[in-house]
């Protein structure tokens, strides 16, 4: 989100160790997420907005096929939406948290969606299909959720149906009326404390001020609370990644500042403890390094993904998202004066180095047939209606005809803000609930974001498309088949690495603990039944059967493929095999790849274990082995495969 250049300085200048940390809002103490508030409900008598708008014409849940969101039918859905700000809080850590000119904009949102005091809701969701959006993007703070006073009566003047009620209770009713009216809503973890983001300012990461395990419960506990509103469909598992004054937040080192870790974790609760029916957003890091000229720093946002992408127990359920402001940069901050770097800004890059920008840092994720090809969110870009910059108005008409051209999913922000205090928003609301904004002949920001809302794009059903998915083990286990996990572990103590349901495994590294899943060339290939086999040694190799002579081969038995594979150290502890829904047959042949890469021509799925040597099946095979040796002097790592013809 932009932040006022003070905040930029300030921030700058604690990252650079030239200044201590501000002091945040301290959270209302945490009590457990279930005891909180009462649990949401959606029975009519509880519902506040009057009026709704006709039935939309998409149903959740929404999923992924390639780079495209799909609903319920197949048919493309394009997140074509705003944020909509306040819960996650608008104070700005200096001054007193009671006085409007120390929140961010002179906007004290109360810990709610803004607005509410100046129009009611009904009338503020017309107003919203009006501006063309269909998502609703609804940041919250983990204090919030926690917080158990009612809002003051002034927050929700123009909605009295909301007094006395708790921030989450108001949440609710926002959350509920959306549903109602059509709105794909999508849930977003903004910040921990109520406190305007995003400098250093103690929601750097998802686990300042709180730990990991407490901020994945809090998740758990909203996507249960929402699990029964239809058109609840996201969930934006944290804001803007960042650093905070001594550390780098990482992606895939193991460590407390692992965010690859910390949402692979977030996610799968999620959707095995919370609701599966959500799509799971994972933003890029958006900030590392101290911004001193000489100094390494940039926005890896989500370039880390290349090499390292997350699998969920639902291959079809990943959202990667990022974060674009023209006077921020791909190594520029967005600071002015104190702390100001001599990288270029987004605003000053041309219309095609901005494309090149776009698409190194994100866009490269919609690429077909990876193992990290999965549809981008801009969630968050924006700028205001009283910005005479030409530079600034150029960017913003490079990047909307951008997003526009590539057909993106995208999120403006913000959605709603204050007549005379946030020029930035698409709809503004004076104190007697006149609107101006976006929908005014007289805003600047009306012709691209027409062009943006207007250009045609994919519609219509979608074609399936393969899923291509990596294991890593490098931490720990990579299980993602919720039927491998129902059925217990399989080889206690060992890093344990299983594809998702509906796939099988290809691929395999020789160093490393990679591997690929699929399902290119099959439907899912399984039997419906709970059987499985733990492969110990070679008594599945068959007389006359041997496919890497002199090596050790961990064989399915026939009619079997491989979904899964375990490690103990470096070593090939075991294999696991599952039974097909029909006969297999076909030729086999090996795949070597211990002392270079075993991998097709065509190397589909992408390069899932960077830096090792691969090996991988045709998309028309399945794997039936894994062969490996334990030789003194040699790799003990998965050396050979065992590739059979799909029948």
């Amino acid at each position: 989100m932009p932040m006022p250049p003070a905040v930029l300085r300030l921030a700058v200048t604690a990252a650079g160790l030239l200044l201590t940390p501000t002091t945040a809002l301290t959270p209302t103490p945490a009590t457990p997420a279930s005891a909180a508030v009462p649990p949401h409900t959606t029975a009519a008598a509880a519902r506040t907005a009057t009026g709704t708008a006709d039935p939309a014409a998409w149903e959740a849940p929404l999923s992924t096929r390639g780079r495209y969101i799909v609903d319920a039918h197949g048919d493309r859905f394009r997140l074509k939406g705003a944020n909509w700000d306040g819960a996650q809080g608008s104070w700005t850590g200096g001054g007193s948290a009671a006085d409007p000119a120390d929140h961010h904009a002179g906007q004290d949102s109360h810990g709610i969606p803004l607005g509410l005091d100046r129009a009611p809701l009904a009338r503020l969701l017309a107003d919203f299909h009006q501006s063309g959006i269909n998502t609703v993007r609804l940041p919250f703070s983990n204090e919030m959720i926690h917080r158990t006073t009612a809002v003051p009566d002034s927050a929700v003047a123009a909605n009295p149906q909301l007094r006395g009620r708790t921030p989450l209770e108001v949440y609710d009713a926002v959350v509920d009326a959306l549903s109602r009216d059509g709105f794909a809503v999508v849930l977003n973890n903004h910040t921990n404390t109520s406190r305007w983001c995003c400098g250093i300012d103690g929601n750097e990461r998802w686990n300042s001020g709180q730990s990991t395990e407490q901020w994945a419960d809090d998740w758990v506990f909203m996507a249960r609370r929402y699990a029964s509103v239809p058109r609840v469909v996201g969930a934006d598992l944290y804001n803007e990644v960042r650093r905070d004054v001594l550390d780098d937040p990482n992606w895939g080192l193991g460590d407390a500042h692992d965010w690859y870790a910390a949402a692979q974790l977030a996610a799968d609760r999620i959707l095995t403890e919370g609701d599966p029916r959500l799509l799971i957003v994972i933003e890029g890091i958006n900030w590392t390094g101290v911004p001193v000229d000489g100094l390494p720093h940039g926005r890896p946002v989500l370039t880390p993904a290349r090499t390292l992408s997350h699998t969920l127990v639902d291959a079809r359920k990943l959202v990667y998202s990022a974060h674009f402001y023209g006077y921020t940069g791909p190594h520029h901050s967005g600071a002015t004066g104190v702390g100001e770097t001599h990288d270029a800004r987004y605003q000053d890059l041309s219309r095609a180095e901005l494309a090149t920008a776009l698409d190194d840092e994100a866009f490269f994720v919609e690429e077909s047939g990876r193992h990290y090809t999965a549809p981008v969110w801009v969630s968050e870009f924006g700028i205001g209606s009283g910005e005479t910059n030409p530079a600034a108005r150029a960017w913003f008409g490079n990047l909307t005809g951008y997003l526009a051209e590539h057909d993106a999913d995208f999120a403006f922000w913000p959605l709603v803000g204050f007549a005379g205090h946030d020029d930035w928003a698409l709809l503004r609301y004076d104190d007697t609930g006149h609107r101006s904004g976006i929908l005014d002949p007289g805003d600047w920001r009306g012709a691209a974001w027409q062009r943006l809302m207007t250009t045609p794009g994919k519609a219509g059903a979608v074609a399936p498309v393969p899923v291509w998915r990596m294991l890593s083990t490098d931490h720990g286990d990579a299980v993602a088949s919720l039927r491998v996990r129902a059925a217990g572990d399989w080889d206690p103590g060992a890093y344990k690495a299983a594809c998702p349901d509906g796939t099988r495994l290809l691929g395999l590294s020789h160093t490393g603990g990679r591997g690929l899943c699929t399902d290119t060339g099959t439907a899912d290939l399984r039997a419906a039944d709970a059987r499985r086999t733990v492969v110990t040694d070679e008594r599945y190799v068959p007389a006359g059967g041997d496919w890497a002579s002199g090596y050790t081969k961990y064989q399915c038995p026939e009619g079997e493929f491989l979904i899964g594979y375990a490690l103990r150290g470096e070593r090939v502890s075991t294999t696991l095999c599952v039974p097909a829904r029909s006969a297999l047959s076909g030729a086999g042949r090996t795949v070597w790849f211990d002392r270079s890469d075993g991998r097709p021509a065509d190397a589909a799925g992408g390069d899932f274990a960077y830096g090792s040597s691969k090996g991988q099946c045709a998309a028309a095979e399945y794997a039936a082995g894994i062969a490996f040796t334990t030789r003194v002097g040699s790799h003990p790592g998965p050396a050979a495969l065992l590739c059979r013809t799909l029948p």
